[in-house]
Formats: structure tokens, sequence, C-alpha cells
């Protein structure tokens, strides 16, 4: 958290910073610029300039700015983007439930008196200019059934760590990936690579419908499968125990007896 879903909800609230003049900046915490980043390469960049557009690919929030200078925002595990005191998303699963000033990482504010935030407790995001994207993978709401069986067929990692690399498709996090091969009957530790044309299919409808559905009830949290994935949760299909292991080191659940290997 967050993941693709809460990062397009973090861009459409950042629209609300479009074709403002960027007046000043509060970046006193130097570990959260990252890169070749400082302060000073920021204000140079930013200040009398105007955001022309919010962006996203995967996880990573882009802002464009009138100088043709981009600032990438990444929001780790507890980032979340406060425009004018009004944030895209007031709660963040595994996040705290304080609302604390002190947590502002990252602070743009605009010459009309309105300002743009990161507030981030555990500091895991950060702040990049012009950061490089030509690593990023496909993202996960315009990836297209081919693009996905080309990510299969590459490799016979598990699926879920194929899913979850961002080199190949960005934006997917753990409650996503578990949802949807939950939903889609395909153990995570399956081979990527073992998938026939059928089972991609399926796994591909079960994809888009997934992301669909999240991002119109509220966010990756929202699915199916969330509130089992707990300590001795049961399939909410089957009414049994759920297997928990972790793959690439995160926690993973899936049933045992319709998610077969």
């Amino acid at each position: 958290m967050p993941e693709g879903i809460e990062v397009e909800y973090y861009r459409q609230g950042a629209e609300a910073s479009i074709s403002r003049v960027i007046e000043s900046l509060v970046v006193d915490d130097l570990y959260y610029l990252k890169g070749e980043t400082t302060p000073n390469k920021l204000r140079k960049a930013l200040i009398g300039n105007k955001v022309l557009q919010a962006r996203r690919i995967g996880k990573l929030l882009l802002l464009d700015i009138d100088g043709e200078d981009t600032v990438g925002l990444r929001f780790g595990m507890t980032g979340r983007i406060i425009v004018d005191n009004k944030a895209a998303i007031e709660y963040l699963e595994f996040s705290s439930d304080r609302n604390d000033p002190k947590w502002d990482r990252f602070i743009v504010n605009f010459d009309d008196g309105g300002s743009m935030r990161i507030r981030d407790p555990r500091r895991l995001g950060g702040v990049e200019l012009n950061p490089d994207v030509s690593q990023l993978g496909h993202d996960l709401f315009s990836i297209t059934i081919e693009e996905l069986s080309q990510v299969l067929s590459g490799s016979s990692r598990p699926i879920k760590a194929r899913l979850m690399d961002q080199s190949m498709v960005a934006g997917l996090g753990n409650l996503l990936t578990d949802e949807i091969l939950w939903r889609a009957s395909i153990d995570p530790r399956r081979p990527a690579d073992s998938l026939d044309e059928k089972t991609t299919r399926s796994l591909y409808k079960h994809f888009k419908k997934t992301i669909e559905e999240l991002a119109t009830l509220g966010g990756s949290h929202m699915g199916t499968l969330q509130d089992h994935r707990i300590s001795g949760g049961f399939c909410p299909k089957h009414g049994i125990p759920l297997e928990r292991y972790k793959i690439g080191g995160r926690t993973t659940y899936s049933c045992p007896e319709h998610q077969k290997r």
C-alpha cells in the first residue's frame, strides 16, 4: 500500500495543482530526496513555474513542470498526497490512523495560498527530479493480453513474483496480486511460464475485472480476499484454511482447494 489504484487516486487529486504557480518549497527531509535530487535543484526547477499535467506509471506519480522538468513522487507503504488540505485518500491500510503534519516530507506552496504535500509516516517514499522511467513495465490499467502473455512466457519464477516485478507490470502490489490470483484460481507459486493460452486468457480477464472493480470500490484493500488475509484466515469461497507463506519476501495467501499448482 499504496498500489497502482491508490496512486491513480493521487494523480486525480494532484490535478488540482495544474496551472498554479509554485511560490516556495519545504524540502527539509534530505533522506526523502532520491537519486541526484537536491533542495537547490528542486527549487530551481519548480519555483516560479507551473504544473502542466499529472501523469502516472504504475506506482510512480509524475508532475510535468512548464520549465521542462518532471517531478517523480513515490509513496512507499504509507505515503499520501494532500492538496489544499484535502487528501485523495483519508486512510491507508497498514498505516497509522493519525494525521500528523510532522510527517509531511515534501511541501509545494502555491502563490494563491494553497499547497500540495506528501505525508508519509514511515518515510519509505521519495521525491526525484526527472526520474528514469525506462525500466518500468506495462501499466496495470493499460496492459494488453499480448503484453501479459509476453511477461509470463519470459520467466519460470513464481507467477506472483513475476507479476509484482515493476519492470514487468508496473503498479501491482501484494494485495492486488493475491486477489487476482485467488480469483483466477492460480497458485501464486506456479511457474509463470507454465500457463497455457486458456489459463492466460482467464488470468487476464480476472486481472482487468479486479483492477476495474477495486478502483471503483475504493482501493486495493477492497478485494474479497482482503479480510481473510490473516493468520488462521479461511478461503471466502470454500471455507477452508488459507495457506500462508512467503514469495519474494512478501506474505502470501492462497486456497489449497481451488488454487492448485
